[in-house]
């Protein structure tokens, strides 16, 4: 068909219309210079930094995004023209993310903080596996802090409302700065008296985590090359040592050996969690486990990925989980939810364990949390270093969890004095093992300005300012 003049205009702008349709509604979404690119927008005669700006009928907005390092913890304080301010807490060991912190804050200042998804839009792109994912995730948990703080609520008022009153938490014993207890050695017995000391402390946690096997240094001594490893440097120390390689007999009956002796402390009506890796062979990962089944361990966790490697390797994962009948367990490392999309598709994993300050904040684990539910995966959150103020976040998120939520991990400060300088929390914090949710605004957690300022480092003298 032969179009005439006044038709072949028409259609070219009816295209015009369209193209200029799509671009407005990428940019509505978020998807502009993210998706189209800035000589895209450019091109096609846009602002390349409209969706840069923040709106104009906001009727709060961030004035500062303040970073302080407390003891050794990254703490985020958001600042807003409206009096409220919002709190984030990263864990004990990554001090050194002030400055990628600090990173963020051009992109968010002007914006409505109480529109969380809109200002994750613009940082979450800039985050990774951890400890990257860091940054966004405590930005994202302290706008959710004045989100509630503005609408007068909780948090998980705004994330669905609490289906629990109660949250249970468990206990990482060898990890934890406050609730552990002495050990006289590494010998089965040692660790069965240990374990008896544990069940009987004050919280009384119904579930004991043991970061055991190559994590806890069980089969990766020099003296005995257990791990068969073969390093002999005079500076050995957990970061420097091996992490992966075949696992020897002798190391794997002696993992068994302490195990049971764990159990056989504890006793009945507690549930021992083990983090043995990262770092074992997957042959050597399933042997163990299946060694492992008499004593009906809740889960097994990072056997092959974990802590120190950023990646999923969720074909692994499956052959191993369908290779044992105990739970298998992994997802601390892990950023955003695309990264557990393949674990949880392929039930590659039993439980899931991200950390809400390393994930990409508390709505992510939501929102993970839910998928996994849909996919018959439980999740119990990571986060044993998180601080008072990711302790908050997990009593909010886990308020709303859905059915597949088995616990969170208990974080603990490094230093006594937090419990001086942070207001809100109950006493005693854990009873039964369970923490009661609590109804303030926000996370329900606060500063006591006067008593905190004498920790803070000089370069950090005006975060409460």
């Amino acid at each position: 068909m032969i179009l005439n003049k006044s038709q072949r205009i028409n259609i070219m702008n009816n295209k015009e219309s369209n193209r200029r349709d799509f671009i407005k509604t990428a940019s509505m979404c978020g998807l502009g210079a993210g998706v189209l690119g800035t000589g895209g927008l450019t091109h096609y005669g846009i602002d390349a930094e409209s969706f840069a700006k923040p709106p104009q009928n906001a009727k709060i907005r961030i004035t500062d995004i303040k970073v302080a390092i407390i003891g050794n913890s990254p703490v985020v304080r958001i600042k807003t023209d409206a009096g409220i301010d919002g709190l984030g807490q990263g864990e004990t060991t990554k001090p050194y993310l002030k400055s990628h912190i600090e990173y963020y804050n051009n992109f968010l200042i002007g914006e409505d903080p109480t529109n969380v998804e809109r200002c994750l839009m613009k940082i979450r792109r800039a985050g990774s596996f951890k400890p990257w994912g860091t940054s966004v995730s405590i930005i994202e948990t302290a706008l959710w802090d004045i989100a509630g703080k503005a609408a007068n609520l909780p948090v998980y008022k705004l994330m669905g409302g609490k289906i629990r009153d109660a949250i249970r938490c468990y206990n990482t014993a060898t990890s934890n700065l406050v609730w552990k207890a002495d050990r006289a050695g590494n010998t089965p017995k040692d660790w069965r008296d240990w374990a008896v000391k544990i069940k009987n402390q004050e919280p009384g946690f119904k579930i004991i985590k043991v970061g055991g096997g190559i994590h806890g240094g069980w089969t990766t001594t020099p003296q005995t090359g257990l791990y068969y490893d073969t390093m002999r440097s005079q500076s050995r120390s957990t970061v420097a040592q091996s992490r992966r390689g075949p696992l020897s007999g002798y190391g794997l009956n002696l993992t068994v050996e302490i195990v049971a002796a764990i159990k056989e402390g504890l006793g009945e009506g507690i549930d021992l969690a083990l983090d043995l890796g990262p770092g074992y062979m997957l042959a050597d990962a399933i042997r163990l486990s299946r060694a492992l089944e008499p004593y009906s361990p809740l889960w097994l966790e990072d056997m092959l990925t974990g802590d120190y490697y950023p990646w999923v390797h969720a074909d692994d994962y499956a052959e191993l989980t369908r290779s044992t009948t105990c739970p298998i367990f992994t997802g601390e490392q892990i950023y955003s939810r695309h990264h557990f999309r393949e674990l949880i598709e392929k039930n590659a994993i039993r439980v899931i364990g991200p950390d809400p300050a390393d994930v990409g904040g508390i709505y992510e684990m939501k929102w993970i949390a839910e998928f996994a539910d849909m996919h018959g995966i439980a999740i119990a959150p990571h986060g044993v270093f998180n601080g008072l103020i990711g302790l908050a976040a997990q009593v909010m998120l886990g308020a709303c969890m859905p059915e597949n939520f088995i616990a969170f991990e208990y974080p603990t400060p490094r230093e006594t004095w937090w419990f001086d300088i942070i207001e809100g929390l109950p006493h005693p914090i854990v009873k039964n093992g369970l923490v009661e949710v609590w109804d303030k605004p926000g996370l329900g957690v606060k500063f006591n300005v006067t008593a905190a300022k004498q920790f803070l480092r000089e370069e950090d003298k005006d975060f409460f300012d």
